[in-house]
């Protein structure tokens, strides 16, 4: 039996890996394609994103939502249960997608599918690693001492170690394929000042594309026939001594309930200024907006936010607001809450 294709999608928070995932999804050309969706959070913000997309042929029972544990850190638990039951469908998938956590290493997910009960029957065609243009230019995750001592003199909790840059090296050595995203908020200086940057990083050479809103043809994405599962010494892992075990101390997030707002502006506005108070990471979630039948679908990274409206409010749950809020360690949860949660009298 041919051994099913897996596509797995890497990226930090806020890389654009569920656009890009979506863009996959609209152009499949009728190939059966499931996709698993990994977060950090209980809250399953990607996942019902995608179930929202109205794209024929992308049916609820493709998308298999895994929230609240990253599965670097839980392949056993969740990982291997999930691939078993997309094995035993009696109409498989032709292919397969997964979207990592934004925190998740790749390496220990590559070796899962050396497990004997999946081997036989998955591939991994290719690791793709959606990277943030702007944040790399600002040097954030670049391997570069000059960069990130500019980025330490401008923010002064970047004044230690800083784990995101061994996640990005990570993401970035077990690539196949990186996707440059954003490349329209860059100019051509920044844009050339990345792609060197990108190469000085990655311990190997590795294709480069640019990209805007994820929009790459599935046929260049889709199809590299790495089988990664059996490449796994030219991927290195700085976990690796630690047979990819991986700390999420760091890092956490929670729920925040929103009451109705009158208008999507002042909504943005008080979490621009929550990102930046408290070095926020990511906020996703929706919204309910007063006089509109579809929820508001809000995207943060930083201090960069887009809101949308995407489709009615599911049944039962009715229109329930709710945003999902990750940083570091350590934040101040009242404080954000009071910033972003107000009545809908105070709003404009």
């Amino acid at each position: 039996m041919e051994r099913i294709p897996c596509t797995i999608i890497t990226g930090f928070l806020g890389a654009g890996k569920t656009t890009l995932l979506r863009h996959i999804l609209a152009h499949a050309g009728g190939r059966r394609i499931a996709v698993i969706v990994n977060e950090f959070g209980a809250l399953g913000i990607d996942g019902e994103t995608l179930r929202a997309c109205g794209i024929p042929g992308c049916a609820d029972e493709d998308i298999v939502e895994l929230a609240n544990g990253c599965l670097c850190c839980t392949v056993a638990e969740d990982f291997l249960p999930t691939m078993h039951a997309l094995l035993d469908r009696p109409n498989r998938p032709e292919h397969l997608l997964i979207e990592t956590s934004g925190l998740a290493l790749p390496k220990p997910l590559l070796k899962a599918f050396g497990w004997p009960t999946i081997r036989p029957f998955v591939t991994v065609d290719g690791v793709i690693a959606v990277l943030d243009g702007p944040a790399i230019a600002t040097g954030r995750f670049a391997d570069d001492p000059e960069a990130i001592a500019r980025a330490r003199a401008a923010d002064p909790s970047l004044d230690h170690d800083n784990p995101l840059a061994e996640l990005y090296q990570d993401q970035l050595a077990a690539a196949d394929l990186v996707v440059l995203n954003k490349t329209d908020l860059l100019d051509d200086a920044a844009l050339a000042r990345v792609r060197e940057a990108i190469a000085a990083t990655a311990p190997r050479p590795v294709k480069l594309l640019a990209a805007r809103e994820g929009r790459i043809d599935p046929a260049v994405l889709l199809g590299l026939a790495a089988a990664a599962e059996d490449d796994l010494a030219a991927r290195p892992s700085h976990h690796d001594a630690e047979d990819g075990a991986h700390e999420h101390d760091d890092f956490e997030s929670f729920v925040l309930d929103l009451a109705e707002i009158a208008a999507p502006e002042g909504l943005i506005g008080r979490l621009r200024a929550a990102s930046e108070a408290h070095d926020i990471l990511r906020i996703k979630g929706f919204a309910a907006v007063r006089g509109k039948a579809l929820r508001l679908a809000v995207q943060g990274v930083g201090a960069r936010f887009r809101a949308e409206y995407d489709r009615p409010w599911p049944e039962p749950c009715g229109r329930k607001g709710q945003l999902v809020v990750i940083g570091r360690a350590g934040l101040d949860r009242a404080a954000i809450a009071a910033m972003i949660a107000q009545p809908i009298d105070a709003l404009s």
